[in-house]
């Protein structure tokens, strides 16, 4: 219900308020960009390590780049990216909203023919759904690049690691992916505005609100992960 009244926020024209959905993509985005890099890079150096060494074991050093690109844009740069801003910003919002619940400016929004759906939900989904396959973008030019210092430092020439990676990388692989991360951004969304609407129990409540909302986001981001690579990549090599 919460995604259905948010969505109907957004294809009436009610997002009207450009400074506050330019100050959560301002959140979700500019603010998680770090961490998210940081993150990726280190996947993508251990994704390297654990195969650049046997790849070169078996002499098929030349095939590690169109592995670690292959996972990097349909798997791990979507999902980490997708873990990272609902650790971070699925707590934020379920936070700021079961604290205005639990004061009860919800209600005074209620009161003022304020749609508080629309109004504190519909910015914030339009900016992670915005946002998140920007993330990936640069999640994935950073994961490869970690990947392929370590194959060099395994073996792998860099020339080979990156004719591989353009061989076998398809911009459908690409596409899949960041499809991936808007799913993503909707279910994390969805799931911390609706827990933060339905906090009780003062600030202890806002607390188990928190804790609640990443914990089923990251479930569901990777119930949505398995689904949609099926859908996506099951009938491709």
């Amino acid at each position: 219900m919460v995604l259905w009244d948010a969505l109907r926020g957004i294809f009436s024209g009610n997002v009207r308020a450009r400074s506050r959905v330019t100050e959560q993509m301002a959140l979700v985005g500019i603010e998680s960009l770090p961490i998210v890099l940081i993150t990726v890079l280190f996947g993508g150096m251990v994704l390297g390590l654990h195969t650049a060494k046997q790849f070169v074991l078996f002499g098929a050093g030349q095939f590690v780049g169109s592995l670690v690109a292959l996972s990097m844009a349909r798997e791990l740069a979507p999902t980490l990216t997708g873990i990272v801003v609902a650790a971070r910003i699925g707590s934020a919002f379920a936070a700021e909203l079961g604290s205005m619940k639990i004061t009860n400016q919800i209600d005074a929004m209620r009161a003022l023919a304020v749609n508080p759906v629309r109004y504190l939900v519909t910015p914030r989904l339009v900016a992670t759904m915005i946002m998140l396959p920007v993330l990936t973008v640069f999640a994935n030019v950073t994961g490869m690049a970690g990947g392929m210092l370590v194959a060099i430092n395994a073996g792998v020439s860099s020339q080979s690691f990156i004719n591989s990676a353009r061989q076998f990388l398809e911009a459908y692989d690409m596409a899949g992916g960041l499809l991936k991360t808007m799913v993503f951004g909707v279910i994390i969304t969805i799931t911390a505005c609706t827990v933060g609407l339905r906090t009780e129990g003062g600030a202890s409540g806002v607390g188990r609100a928190t804790t609640s909302a990443v914990v089923w986001s990251i479930i569901l981001l990777y119930g949505s992960n398995l689904l949609l690579s099926w859908m996506l990549y099951s009938f491709r090599p």
